[in-house]
C-alpha cells in the first residue's frame, strides 16, 4: 500500500497542474471506464478493501464508519465505482428540486500548502427527479450491495427562504424510496441567504415538516456550519432535543481564513474552506455538541480527516461515523483502507 501511496503522490502532482473541477470529472470518468474491465475491477476492489469494522447506527448496518461526504458525487453518477474503494457509505447531493448550473467557473481551488480546498459550487446538480432515477437504477442493478446511501438535500437558488421548506419536502419525497438517510443542508456558504435558514424558526419549519412525512422513521440529520455563534449553536441543540433529530453532521465548510499559508490570491477566493485547517474548529464543535446532546442523537464528523489518528480524535469527541472529502483528494483512493485499518488495530 505504501508503494501505491507514493505512486498517487506523483499522479497527484501531475493532476494538480490542471483545473480542479475538470480533473475531478476526468479522474472519475477514467475510473468508471476502468472498472468495466473485470480484471481491473477485481484488482481495485481487492486492493482497497479495508478490514472489517462494522458500525450500527439508526438501525442501519455500516460495513465501516468511513463515508464520502456530499458534493463529491453530486449526481449519483459514480456509486458503483466509489463503492469499490471501500466506503461504508456515500452521501449524494446536495440535491435541489430543479436542476441548476451553480456558480460560474472556476469555482473549486486547491490550497496545497494548507492541504485544503475552497469551493463555491452553488448546489450544481441535475435535479431531484433525475437523481432519484439514478438511485433507483443503482438499487436495481446492485441488489446485493451493502453500501449505505445518504441524500443531502437543499433549496434552489431562486426559491425564497420563506418557501424553502417546500423545496426540502419535494426532494425528500422524491428521493425517499432510494435513500437510507437524509441530510438537510442549510449551511453551505455558496447559496446567497442559505445560512439564514440555520435560524431556529426557519429550521423548525423545515425539520418538523420532514418529520411528519417520515413514516418509516428514516434517519434525518442536519448539517451545520462551523461558524455558528454560541447562541445559534445552542438553538440547534435545543431544536435537536425538541424534535428528536436523529443526528448532526459537524461540520460544513468554513468562511474562516485564519492561519493559512497559501498565497493571498488563493486564500481570498470566496467560498467555503475545507480540509486540514477545519480540523480543530470542527472537532471542538463536535465535542461541545455531543456533550450537550447525550442520548439518541448520533454524529457524523466531517472536516479535516486525513488519517487514522484524525479519525480516532473525532470518535473520542463523540462521532459515530466519519466523512472524508478533501482528505480523499490529497491522500488518494487508499484513504478508506488506511483509516479503517488503523481504527481496527
Amino acid at each position: 500500500m505504501a508503494i501505491f501511496a507514493d505512486m498517487y503522490k506523483l499522479l497527484r502532482t501531475l493532476l494538480f497542474l490542471f483545473d480542479a473541477e475538470k480533473v475531478h470529472y476526468f479522474s472519475m470518468n477514467i475510473l468508471q471506464q476502468l472498472v468495466k474491465v473485470g480484471i481491473a475491477r477485481n484488482w481495485i476492489q481487492k486492493k482497497f478493501k479495508p478490514k472489517s469494522f462494522p458500525v450500527n447506527a439508526w438501525g442501519l448496518h455500516f460495513k465501516n464508519p468511513v463515508g464520502l461526504g456530499a458534493g463529491f458525487d453530486k449526481n449519483a453518477l459514480y456509486l458503483k465505482e466509489l463503492a469499490l474503494l471501500g466506503f461504508g457509505f456515500i452521501e449524494t447531493g446536495t440535491v435541489t428540486p430543479l436542476a441548476q448550473q451553480g456558480n460560474d467557473s472556476p469555482r473549486l481551488f486547491r490550497l496545497s500548502i494548507d492541504k485544503a480546498l475552497i469551493n463555491r459550487m452553488g448546489f450544481n446538480n441535475d435535479g431531484a427527479e433525475i437523481i432519484a432515477g439514478r438511485l433507483q437504477r443503482y438499487r436495481e442493478e446492485s441488489s446485493g450491495s451493502d453500501l449505505i446511501i445518504g441524500a443531502n438535500i437543499g433549496k434552489n437558488k431562486c426559491t425564497p427562504n420563506e418557501d424553502a421548506w417546500k423545496d426540502y419536502l419535494f426532494c425528500y419525497k422524491t428521493l425517499y424510496r432510494y435513500a437510507d438517510y437524509f441530510v438537510v443542508n442549510v449551511s453551505s456558504p455558496n447559496t446567497s441567504g442559505l445560512r439564514d435558514l440555520q435560524e431556529k424558526s426557519a429550521l423548525h419549519k423545515i425539520l418538523t415538516t420532514l418529520q411528519k412525512e417520515n413514516s418509516a422513521n428514516k434517519p434525518l440529520l442536519l448539517k451545520i456550519a462551523p461558524d455558528l455563534s454560541d447562541a445559534q449553536l445552542q438553538d440547534v441543540i435545543d431544536l435537536a432535543e425538541e424534535i428528536n433529530l436523529h443526528g448532526l453532521i459537524i461540520a460544513n465548510t468554513t468562511l474562516d481564513r485564519k492561519n493559512l499559508k497559501s498565497s493571498k490570491a488563493l486564500t481570498t477566493e470566496s467560498g467555503g474552506l475545507s480540509g486540514r485547517p477545519l480540523f480543530t474548529k470542527s472537532t471542538a464543535m463536535l465535542s461541545k455538541v455531543s456533550t450537550a446532546l447525550q442520548g439518541d442523537t448520533l454524529f457524523i464528523a466531517s472536516g479535516g480527516i486525513f488519517s487514522g489518528n484524525d479519525a480516532r480524535e473525532k470518535m473520542k469527541s463523540g462521532a459515530t461515523l466519519l466523512q472524508v472529502w478533501t482528505g480523499f483528494i490529497y491522500e488518494g483512493p487508499g484513504i478508506v483502507k488506511k483509516i479503517v485499518d488503523a481504527l481496527s488495530d
